[in-house]
This record gives structure tokens, C-alpha cells and sequence, in this order.
């Protein structure tokens, strides 16, 4: 169904348990790191705890390459590789929580996103996600806790309404396809590894400490 629709709902994606446990280790995190920066433990350009807020949807709460959602996306990729008939290679997850009034505006995404998945892990609400088909068509899609939709970021425009609930807490887990000659160069989202902060892209390591990742990793 993937390949031909260039997208495919996948129901109890995860454990409903382990999707409840990942909610509300996210949820608490959210607190953790605004104590932190409020009492200047950290300095508020550090986004190590996640941040408060960023340029796609201001306001909500955000982290890149979060240690827990970045072993969920690897721990999916033979499952997501097995249902796309695509070798496809982990690049990096975001995870965002949603309140009262965000939108996501419609748009496609980065080479890094070539195969993008958003994986509902609980909330008040279920916030439909939006996409349009391949024939022009705008389809809605409502997702449970622990289901996932899974789509071709980089040719299908998505979006979110408005939300009118109080929190909905979304996984983009994203992944690239091994067929495209430039996804070596691109593995792990150009990081020497899962779970690092997006300050370590691009970053040059020795010989030696290449080795070291590659047996260790």
C-alpha cells in the first residue's frame, strides 16, 4: 500500500503501554527542562533538554534526537523497512508536545525526511494529521495512541488544523531509503550517531574514533 499510495496507516505502530510510558517520560520532561532554564541551570540556547519552543510551531515544546525516541526509531526501522518494501536507513526523530491553538502549516519536508512517519503518543485530544494524495486529493487522518501514520515526506504536503484540545504529544520518526545513492552521506541525519543534539552534524571525528562507532554503535 506504500509504494503505491506513497503512505500507509499503521494501527498499534507500538505497545499502547510503551506508548504511555514514552507520553508521560515526555510530559515530565517538558517540566524538567523549563525548571532548569528558569532557574538558570542552563543557559536557554542550550537545547540539550529540548526547548521550549521553535520556528515551525512556536510555543510547544520540542526536542530533537531525544534518547528514547531515537531508540524507538531505530528499534521500528526493520518493521517500517518490512512494510514499505524499502532498505530504509534511521536519520532522526522529533518529538513535540502540542497545546491548545497550534498549527502545523501545510508543507513538504527536508532529504532527511524522505520517508517520515508521526507516531501519536497519547494526549487529550486526537488531532487529525492532513495530507494530500497523489491524485490532488486532501485527506484527514485520525491516529489513536500508539498508531502511526507513515508517508513520503518529501512529495506529500501535510499539515494540522488548528488544535482545540490541551495537549496531544506527536514522534516524526524519520528515515532515509538505502536505493538513494546519497543516504550514506546523510546516515543518522550526518551525526556520528543516534541521540546526539543537532550541534554534532557535519562534525569530523578521526579515523580512530570513526572505528570506535562503527564496532560500538
Amino acid at each position: 500500500m506504500f509504494k503505491k499510495n506513497k503512505y500507509q496507516i499503521i494501527r498499534n505502530a507500538i505497545p499502547l503501554d510503551v506508548s504511555n510510558f514514552v507520553h508521560d517520560y515526555f510530559v515530565r520532561k517538558k517540566k524538567v527542562q523549563k525548571i532548569l532554564e528558569d532557574t538558570k541551570y542552563i543557559s536557554q540556547f542550550n537545547t540539550d533538554w529540548g526547548k521550549q519552543s521553535d520556528d515551525q510551531c512556536p510555543y510547544q515544546y520540542s526536542h530533537y534526537g531525544d534518547l528514547a525516541m531515537e531508540t524507538i526509531l531505530d528499534i521500528l526501522t526493520p518493521k517500517l523497512s518490512k512494510i514499505t518494501k524499502l532498505n530504509l536507513s534511521p536519520t532522526y526523530s522529533y518529538a513535540r508536545i502540542y497545546t491548545r491553538g497550534a498549527i502545523l502549516e501545510k508543507h513538504t519536508d527536508r532529504y532527511s525526511c524522505e520517508v517520515s512517519t508521526t507516531l501519536n503518543l497519547g494526549g487529550t485530544e486526537i488531532w487529525p494529521i492532513w495530507l494530500t494524495n497523489k491524485k490532488g486529493k486532501n485527506i484527514e487522518i485520525k491516529l489513536e495512541p500508539s498508531d502511526m501514520l507513515i508517508y513520503s515526506g518529501c512529495e506529500l504536503e501535510h499539515w494540522r488544523t488548528e488544535f482545540k484540545g490541551d495537549t496531544c504529544v506527536q514522534v516524526f520518526l524519520h528515515y532515509n531509503d538505502k536505493s538513494n545513492k546519497n543516504w550514506e552521506s546523510n546516515k543518522f541525519d550526518s551525526r556520528p550517531c543516534l541521540g546526539l543534539p543537532a550541534k554534532f552534524k557535519n562534525v569530523k571525528l578521526s579515523y580512530k574514533e570513526w572505528l570506535f562507532l562503527i564496532n560500538n554503535v
